[in-house]
């Protein structure tokens, strides 16, 4: 250990040392300050921060530690150092010289949610630390394996391992085994795992068991590949630096969220992973994780996801963040149209809120419900329009909910562009472009005046809106000084009157 610290650079040293603060460990001599004082006669423990101590005092600082359970914790803490940082150099590479996997990798490391999702405490105890080996031997692997976990939630509140399974590049499974929780569970969320109390009854297999054939299976420098793949480690608690997460690797063509297995299965492999309320497959999941990153790999996919929303689906509006207070068929009277109400069930406590569903006869119906709606538009952290609707309930208070669209609304010039390739027949691929006729170029010119038209009534009707809200704000500021000037005139009476009694 003494000749790994006196190697090490001085960015791995300080951040050690830190992690030796932050647990509060005792060398020989005491902790950080102690040492200080102890080792550093003129500036003692006034000079504490690490950053501005040298490699020699860092490194002397933790030779201090001795005890069998200190070296272990600092071995596992190096090692994940180690990894870390050798993971990091491979991204430095040329790209001409990367693999297609190891660009997979490089585009999992450098997502901005990386950083968030993928710090582990390795350093405890259950927790094992993978090993990459040399860079060299790292480099030249492209073996990978993807992994699928289930956990149950147990009694002290702290969530399990009950099923883990791994495939190989052939989508041949590996592992596929039940987990004995060794814990008391409160819930086994069968709707979700598929698995019951009864199926863990005489399971012998630990984590512990698992991790060590995970481990053997990830030497020399392996990809680990897997959907929220930040989970599944976190189940296992296993630290591997080697990593492709699908869910960080594809992203929509909004680039606001991460999107479901689900949903890319059905956008780039062509099929549903499961039906809506069906339990996981382990199996299934990390044989849809391994598809997916070998769709980029083999066949070059594009990793934006573009969803297509279906005409069912824009047909209908969301209304959310609904009062208990007010009822559903209050609805009708706030959102104007023709629609069925359909009340969605909660997920989590809401705060005394709820939400619905409008159901219009076609996706005109519901655009023009959303227009007509008087409400501050603004965007969903998804980016679909919504609405702030304030209204008075039957009740007589006021009260407010939100109207949202189902899919976010496509730019002019996209609708523009599609109008053009559909007249242009562009949609029969299989067929050769003819040039166009006189007639055909006339009706394309109408079709971009009307297209201009229809921008200069949008800017119109935007123009009126602002105008409307301008009026809104004055009204309402002076509704406030009328208010004000009702108050004065009321405290005026009444310090006349107190007069009037005291004469």
């Amino acid at each position: 250990m003494d000749q790994k610290l006196d190697s090490l650079e001085k960015k791995v040293l300080v951040e050690l040392v830190k992690l030796v603060q932050k647990r509060g460990m005792q060398g020989t001599v005491g902790g950080w300050k102690d040492f200080l004082n102890f080792y550093d006669k003129k500036f003692g423990s006034s000079l504490s921060d690490p950053a501005r101590r040298s490699n020699d005092v860092l490194s002397s600082f933790l030779k201090t530690f001795g005890k069998e359970e200190d070296l272990k914790f600092l071995a596992k803490a190096l090692q994940c150092h180690l990894n870390r940082d050798l993971v990091e150099k491979s991204k430095k590479i040329m790209p001409v010289d990367e693999s297609p996997e190891q660009r997979l990798v490089c585009s999992t490391l450098e997502h901005p949610q990386y950083p968030l999702c993928y710090i582990f405490p390795s350093y405890e105890e259950e927790w094992v630390i993978t090993n990459l080996g040399k860079k060299s031997k790292m480099m030249r692997s492209n073996t990978m394996y993807a992994v699928d976990c289930e956990m149950v939630l147990c009694e002290d509140g702290s969530e399990a391992l009950v099923r883990v399974c791994a495939v190989d590049r052939r989508l041949e499974v590996i592992i596929n085994e039940l987990v004995n929780p060794q814990k008391a569970v409160v819930d086994y969320r069968s709707e979700i795992t598929g698995v019951s109390a009864d199926d863990v009854v005489g399971v012998t297999c630990s984590l512990s068991d698992i991790q060590k054939r995970m481990k053997k299976l990830l030497s020399h420098g392996a990809i680990l590949v897997g959907h929220s793949l930040n989970n599944d480690l976190q189940a296992l608690k296993l630290d591997h630096a080697r990593v492709i997460d699908t869910s960080l690797v594809f992203k929509h063509s909004d680039g606001l969220r991460r999107p479901s297995l689900n949903n890319l299965c059905k956008a780039i492999l062509g099929y549903e992973i499961r039906k809506q309320g069906a339990p996981h497959n382990c199996v299934d999941d990390a044989c849809a994780a391994m598809k997916l990153a070998l769709a980029v790999i083999e066949r070059g996919v594009d990793c934006v996801v573009r969803e297509d929303v279906p005409e069912t689906e824009r047909a209908k509006l969301l209304l959310h963040r609904i009062p208990t207070s007010v009822s559903s068929e209050e609805l009708h009277r706030v959102v104007p149209g023709n629609f069925t109400i359909e009340v969605k069930p909660s997920k989590k406590a809401e705060g005394g809120n709820y939400c619905v569903i409008a159901i219009f006869n076609n996706p005109q119906e519901a655009d023009l419900a959303f227009e007509i709606v008087n409400g501050n538009q603004e965007t969903d952290s998804c980016g679909r329009p919504q609405k702030l609707v304030e209204f008075q309930s039957n009740a007589g208070i006021t009260t407010s909910l939100y109207v949202r669209k189902m899919a976010r609304d496509e730019p002019l010039d996209q609708v523009s562009m599609k109008k053009k390739r559909v007249f242009q027949g562009e949609e029969n691929s299989g067929e050769s472009k003819k040039l166009k006729t006189e007639q055909e170029i006339k009706e394309e010119i109408m079709v971009d005046s009307n297209q201009s038209n229809c921008d200069n009534h949008l800017k119109e009707i935007e123009r009126l809106r602002q105008e409307v809200r301008e009026k809104d704000f004055q009204i309402s500021k002076q509704d406030k000084i009328i208010s004000e000037l009702r108050k004065k005139a009321k405290n005026t009476k009444k310090d006349k009157k107190k007069k009037w009694s005291h004469v």
